[in-house]
Order: C-alpha cells, then sequence, then structure tokens
C-alpha cells in the first residue's frame, strides 16, 4: 500500500509541476490529505462490494445500487467532478473494473455482466448498459441483455452510450458522442451514431 501512496503522490507532484502549480512539501501534504478522505469515502460507497482493492479513490460521492457482485481492481478512481457517478449492479449480475481505471461522472448498470479492462478512461456523462429493458417489437424474441466487454487501455470520452453485446478492443479511442452498437476493433478510433471506425491507430508497447 506505501508504493501505491508513493506513486499517487509523485505522479501529483509531476502533475503540478507540468501545470506551472506548486509541489512544495504543504502543497502535497495537502494532496496527501484530500487522498485519505477519497479513500474513506470509496470505502464507505462501496462497502458492498464483493471486494475492493488498494488505494480506490472517490471525489465526491457517487451513487451507488449493488445487488449483484461489483469487483474493483487497484488504484481505481470514481470522480464525480462534472457528473455524479452512478453505479448499479442487479441481482445475479457482475460488474468488474479492473486495475488503475478513471471514471468521471459515468453511469454504469450492469444486468448481465459488465467488464472494464486496466487502464480505462470514461469521461463523464457516458452511459454503459448492458440491459435495453424491452425489445423493438412486441412480438420480437431478440435478447434484451447481452455482457459488455471494454478491453484495456480504453479510451471512451464525454457523452458517449455503450450499449448491450458490445466488444470494445484493447487500446481502442470511442471519440466524445459516440453512439456504439457494434464491436469496435483494437487500436481503432471509432466515432458517430452509429459509431463507426474512423481511423487505425498505431501499436505502441
Amino acid at each position: 500500500m506505501s508504493k501505491d501512496v508513493f506513486k499517487i503522490v509523485s505522479d501529483k507532484k509531476k502533475k503540478l509541476q507540468e501545470e506551472g502549480l506548486k509541489s512544495d512539501f504543504f502543497s502535497l501534504l495537502q494532496v496527501i490529505i484530500v487522498g485519505i478522505f477519497e479513500k474513506l469515502r470509496a470505502s464507505w460507497s462501496f462497502r458492498k462490494a464483493k471486494s475492493v482493492g488498494s488505494m480506490v479513490l472517490a471525489k465526491k460521492s457517487p451513487l451507488i445500487e449493488i445487488h449483484g457482485d461489483l469487483i474493483i481492481g487497484d488504484r481505481v478512481k470514481f470522480w464525480s467532478k462534472f457528473e455524479k457517478c452512478k453505479i448499479f449492479v442487479k441481482h445475479n449480475a457482475v460488474l468488474k473494473i479492473d486495475d488503475d481505471c478513471f471514471i468521471n461522472g459515468v453511469h454504469i448498470s450492469a444486468s448481465v455482466k459488465i467488464h472494464i479492462g486496466k487502464n480505462v478512461h470514461i469521461g463523464p456523462y457516458t452511459i454503459i448498459m448492458d440491459n435495453d429493458f424491452h425489445s423493438t417489437s412486441v412480438n420480437s424474441r431478440e435478447k434484451t441483455k447481452e455482457e459488455i466487454i471494454i478491453g484495456d487501455n480504453v479510451w471512451i470520452a464525454m457523452r458517449c452510450m455503450i450499449m448491450k453485446g458490445v466488444t470494445i478492443g484493447q487500446g481502442a479511442v470511442v471519440a466524445a458522442g459516440a453512439i456504439v452498437t457494434k464491436d469496435v476493433p483494437p487500436f481503432t478510433v471509432v466515432g458517430g451514431i452509429p459509431a463507426k471506425i474512423l481511423k487505425h491507430i498505431e501499436k505502441q508497447y
């Protein structure tokens, strides 16, 4: 845990320096104190989760309803700076969020299963739902619930919608305002309504 604290403080110091802000002892002390409150807030907010990793932080209180399994990895941040984070896990559903994710003002509703990989960044006002809650036709037998998988190192910009049954591949970028109704290949940028491939991204290792 001490390594995680050191890394967070070190990263914060670097960020303050890059932005031309104070990064002296007292500024960093303030960061640590704020971080303690964010850790305590997250511990209380996610007390009903199946498991919560180390250094999970919450800036402002998220709206949480847990009736299934919520599994959160290490160093996950839940920010409610622009919009309150809303996390709903229905009965018998699973929501798994892997390490180092940053979730800011996002609405996530799991009725079956949603798996968010490592180092995924999701912008405010985005909605991720694995359930349409009703079919498009009275006589239709189409599935209304299908799991969502979001791969590692994905960036989802603000005001996106990720619909049921979608897999977003590793390293993909979803542009602001996109509605994703079909699978997104790894290392691509998608955008539009419905989302389509805009370009391919060179893999970086």
